[in-house]
């Protein structure tokens, strides 16, 4: 336990919580960059988010509004500004990575790689990078297979991610994509149950074999959810901020990772979208500490919950 990060906390102290180690391991892509860095890049201000919305309908309609299609060519610095990002914070585990249908904005697999791999070395070589493949829920799955492969032959990426509607297609239909994951020895996520009810979460676990869910509030409406998830080691990497804006909770004091970690269910705090949210890791503690969602110990715990898989 970290003494130093109880201490912050306990004063409020912002500055003194980004001194100490924590990771991100729920973001998406270039939005994981502040939204300072966001407006500079593209030339005006886009986010972040400020009011509640009620829909993934809403959501993406906002996206559409503020961020829009950047040019392809922005692309390295946006990515290179979530890096500088995780630096400042404090972050020393980043996961991060791109849709592999970004072969059809930068040509091949090596090319979106190499500007992730370049975004690392100037933005923050010193942190650990988790590099990650992510897959589209809407798109068919004989598309994401012919985008994945080549990413999966460089031998580079740590694991995969889906993300998107859940309700776009049944869970079933994403099976083949992450049994090739698994042979490529890629760990294995999926957003689940934001949206979704408990027993999609439980669901998803078994059908695609999961690793760790991105997500997963509603398995906090069944305690044979939340067993589940603590007996097989099953861990969350939870939103607090995206989940109060996207209207999935109420407030941060009502946030079901309180249930999920008294549940024994092994959670971490996460940012999803800081250029939408505009909440970095160190903000989402302190957030959750002043709400009296958590203690400090506990928050602590959270925190080293990132630290290793």
């Amino acid at each position: 336990m970290n003494e130093a990060f109880q201490l912050a906390l306990r004063a409020e102290n912002l500055d003194a919580i980004r001194l100490c180690p924590k990771t991100d391991l729920h973001n998406h892509g270039w939005a994981g960059a502040d939204p300072a860095s966001v407006d500079t890049i593209l030339g005006k201000k886009y986010g972040p988010l400020e009011h509640k919305l009620s829909s993934m309908d809403e959501m993406h309609a906002w996206v559409r509004e503020h961020f829009g299609n950047p040019d392809p060519k922005l692309r390295p610095q946006l990515f290179e500004a979530a890096f500088v990002r995780a630096a400042k914070d404090g972050l020393v585990r980043f996961e991060i990575g791109d849709d592999v249908w970004a072969t059809t904005l930068d040509g091949s697999a090596n090319n979106v790689t190499n500007i992730l791999k370049r975004a690392h070395e100037h933005g923050a070589p010193e942190v650990e990078w988790i590099p990650q493949l992510g897959m589209s829920r809407h798109c068919r799955i004989e598309d994401i297979r012919r985008w994945m492969e080549p990413f999966l032959e460089l031998g580079f990426y740590r694991t995969v991610d889906l993300s998107g509607d859940e309700f776009a297609q049944p869970i079933e239909n994403f099976k083949p994509l992450y049994r090739l994951a698994k042979a490529n020895g890629l760990r294995l996520k999926a957003h689940v149950g934001e949206w979704g009810d408990a027993d999609s979460v439980w669901r998803a676990v078994e059908e695609l074999e999961l690793d760790e869910l991105q997500h997963g509030i509603a398995a906090s409406d069944s305690p044979a959810v939340m067993r589940f998830l603590a007996e097989h080691r099953i861990r969350l990497n939870m939103c607090p901020t995206s989940n109060l804006m996207l209207g999935r909770v109420e407030t941060l004091a009502s946030h079901p990772i309180r249930k999920l970690f008294d549940a024994g269910v092994r959670v971490t705090v996460n940012t999803d979208d800081m250029a939408m949210f505009g909440q970095s890791v160190s903000h989402e503690f302190l957030n959750l500490y002043k709400a009296g969602c958590l203690n400090e110990k506990e928050l602590d715990q959270i925190r080293e919950n990132g630290l290793s898989d």
